[in-house]
């Protein structure tokens, strides 16, 4: 009942400060219930460090995606709320034999979402053209899979203020270690998943880019590019599942190091 009732006041308060929507609020209960109720306050603190982290840089710092590429705001939906912290939830529920390896799973899957938005919205205060992670070459700013050394500085600050969280609750090193590792391998995953196959559209009545089947103009876009039925959260969806997967790998490494080991 404590995981439901401060689930659901952090939600309502995301709700009323218009970082999250209705459904977003609804899906953050049930996702900071599962990881609360499984790995308690250091997971809490791993989840807050990323929800409060993210809503702030995505606030202060400029998205030019939204204008460009028809991206989603800084509200973030259930879809989104999903695709950075259900991986998380589902790793927390299924490590039921030991709130530990839930905990590692959620670190390392939060830090990978923490770098990935950080990346996103430091992006913007970029003075350079991003460069696709996969060709090099420059592409317009936003652009799924486009990197910059400004971004990249932001994803190592997002990742670490998750790690901080939970290492700091814990007294534990290696979850902070964990998060830089993972976090920022798990930005990169992200990066290549979405240059690779995410599905891009062109809307021939604007004669603009978007990364809707629909643009904000209202009409129907054409398929450029990608797979049509991966969007951006289904992209951050798989980089957060890859780390949450790496995290409980490092934690069966760990723990096999500290019964095996000299």
């Amino acid at each position: 009942m404590l995981a439901v009732g401060l689930s659901l006041a952090i939600a309502l308060g995301g709700w009323a400060t218009r970082a999250l929507t209705r459904s977003g609020a609804a899906t953050a209960t049930l996702v900071g219930t599962a990881i609360l109720g499984r790995t308690g306050w250091p997971g809490m603190g791993a989840l807050g460090a990323f929800f409060v982290g993210a809503s702030l840089i995505s606030r202060i710092a400029p998205d030019r995606s939204v204008l460009i590429l028809d991206a989603k705001g800084s509200t973030r939906d259930g879809w989104q709320v999903l695709a950075n912290g259900g991986a998380a939830a589902i790793g927390a529920l299924l490590s039921s034999a030991s709130s530990d390896a839930g905990l590692w799973v959620v670190t390392a899957s939060l830090a990978a979402a923490a770098a990935d938005t950080w990346a996103t919205s430091c992006g913007g205060w970029s003075g350079r053209l991003p460069r696709h992670i996969l060709t090099w070459r420059t592409v317009p700013p936003g652009t799924s899979g486009g990197i910059t050394l400004i971004g990249t500085a932001g994803a190592f600050v997002g990742a670490a203020t998750v790690g901080a969280a939970a290492a700091l609750i814990t007294g534990r090193l290696a979850l902070f270690l964990l998060s830089l590792a993972v976090g920022m391998l798990g930005m990169i995953v992200d990066s290549i998943i979405g240059a690779a196959w995410q599905g891009r559209f062109h809307c021939p009545a604007c004669g603009l880019a978007t990364e809707r089947s629909v643009h904000r103009c209202g009409n129907p876009t054409t398929a450029a590019g990608g797979l049509a039925w991966l969007t951006n959260d289904g992209v951050n969806g798989l980089a957060t599942g890859f780390a949450a997967v790496l995290g409980y790998g490092l934690y069966l490494w760990a723990v096999g190091q500290q019964c095996c080991g000299p």
